[in-house]
């Protein structure tokens, strides 16, 4: 029982916060349904951070909590679970498992060396560009347990100093953790929270009979156009940073390129199934850029999870094994607390008491309401998932848009885009804690070189936000 309470404590500490903030008196200017859903995204945000309890269970509290505490017909309830970004979510961890699942990796390292040769940091930068073109479109978790094989198939080959092993495993692993986080941001199917902005966005001020709000409605290709060169620019920077920061004695990898390629050879050509998983995902990116708007993000991430499954490259056994489906659901229940936050004047009026913080020091409006977004958005999100850190921060900053007269279009893509610099946190990024996983990094790795790469990506999206946004109709 001791350890148990012990184990649990953080839980039972959520619940008396929880109720004594129900039983104190209701705050001037909040209904009392908005103070309820601001008790509830209290404890969600706790149990998130602390985690006493697996997240998925945390979803589910949220679903009983719009029940028992709002009174919410549980039908409506369902209904508001069932969004397009969360069968989009429900799609893309589907593809992703059917893409691992075709043992690509040792032909995908021997590709990065035969472009950038033998030299050591050509070949981390290299790691970088395919593991963030990659991640652009597929999501990072996917990703990151693609490229860690592949780089410690390089780590193995390269030397059996273990000294120099972990020097070239810090350069190797944060090119692939570092570069997924990035480029998560470049697409909708980069990363969950992206998809949940989107929603945002449209369900805040979409009407679809004004024309002024069809900017809130952003398509697939209208993110990547103002989030793609972020991440573009970002990516060499980061790699400067990195060869100044991770030092290596290993210059040349020609005899684990050698070692590689025999492997490689060992294994035979590429099999006809190869091909048709290449293809076959080359179909789903040109329906999400040209179709999507019509029928849905989600709606094409499930026709291509059920096309693999159709063409026999993944069984359904794969699917339900590799798919974590709580976080489906834990996504599902976070939007849904996004829309009660909205729906009761919860979002409004947490967004007031920010602005009333930020006006007196001229933080409350344009740029700087930009920046304090950004630093606020990057703190949750080095505590929590990204996507959490989006749902649980969007309705609020996007209000605060609305109350300071700043755009909430970049309101929204600057908290988007910032969720992704969880750089100095093991748990901030599923990437980051897929390569930590290895063995090869400890926490104070992270802290190292993450400050680094915060001040630039900072510095990055400030000036997007500046001079790019406006110039592409932002």
């Amino acid at each position: 029982m001791i350890h148990y309470l012990r184990e649990k404590r953080w839980f039972f500490i959520t619940l008396v916060i929880q109720a004594a903030m129900l039983l104190g008196p209701v705050p001037e200017g909040v209904t009392p349904e908005g103070w309820k859903v601001l008790v509830m995204t209290v404890g969600a945000t706790l149990l998130f951070v602390t985690e006493p309890i697996p997240l998925p269970a945390v979803a589910l509290l949220i679903i009983l909590g719009q029940v028992f505490l709002l009174g919410m017909d549980s039908s409506l309830v369902a209904k508001s679970l069932m969004k397009d970004s969360v069968l989009f979510i429900m799609g893309s961890l589907m593809l992703a498992v059917a893409l691992v699942k075709q043992k690509l990796d040792k032909r995908l390292a021997l590709v990065i060396v035969s472009i950038t040769g033998s030299n050591t940091y050509n070949i981390a930068f290299g790691i970088s560009i395919f593991s963030g073109i990659l991640a652009s479109f597929i999501g990072e978790h996917t990703v990151a347990a693609m490229m860690l094989p592949v780089a410690l198939s390089l780590l193995q080959l390269a030397t059996d100093d273990e000294r120099q092993r972990r020097a070239l495993a810090i350069l190797f692993l944060f090119s692939i953790s570092y570069a997924c986080a990035m480029a998560g941001i470049g697409t909708p199917s980069g990363g969950a929270r992206n998809a949940i902005m989107i929603d945002y966005l449209r369900d805040f001020f979409y009407s679809g009979t004004d024309p002024a709000t069809d900017r809130y409605r952003v398509s697939y290709l209208r993110w990547m156009i103002y989030a793609y060169p972020v991440f573009l620019i970002q990516l060499p920077l980061m790699h400067f940073i990195l060869r100044r920061t991770c030092g290596v004695d290993v210059r040349d990898m020609s005899v684990a390129v050698a070692k590689l390629r025999e492997q490689v050879g060992e294994e035979g050509a590429l099999q006809g199934r190869h091909y048709v998983a290449i293809a076959l995902f080359l179909g789903i990116l040109v329906g999400w850029v040209g179709f999507s708007s019509k029928v849905g993000m989600g709606t094409i991430a499930i026709l291509g999870a059920v096309l693999f499954l159709v063409a026999g490259l993944v069984r359904w056994q794969d699917l339900n094994s590799g798919v974590n489906w709580g976080v489906v659901w834990l996504y599902a229940a976070a939007i849904s607390l996004g829309v009660q936050m909205r729906d009761t004047g919860a979002a409004a009026w947490a967004a007031g008491l920010f602005m009333d913080t930020l006006a007196p020091v001229g933080l409350g409006s344009g740029l700087g309401l930009l920046a304090s977004v950004m630093f606020l958005t990057t703190f949750i999100t080095n505590t929590m998932s990204n996507g959490a850190a989006v749902a649980v921060l969007g309705p609020i900053v996007l209000s605060m848009a609305v109350e300071s007269g700043t755009n909430p279009l970049a309101v929204g893509m600057v908290t988007a885009v910032s969720s992704a610099f969880a750089y100095f946190t093991v748990i901030g990024t599923p990437a980051s804690t897929i390569v930590y996983s290895s063995g090869y990094l400890l926490p104070p790795d992270f802290m190292r070189v993450g400050w680094r790469m915060a001040i630039m990506s900072f510095a990055v999206l400030i000036l997007a936000s500046k001079l790019y946004w406006p110039l592409v109709g932002m």
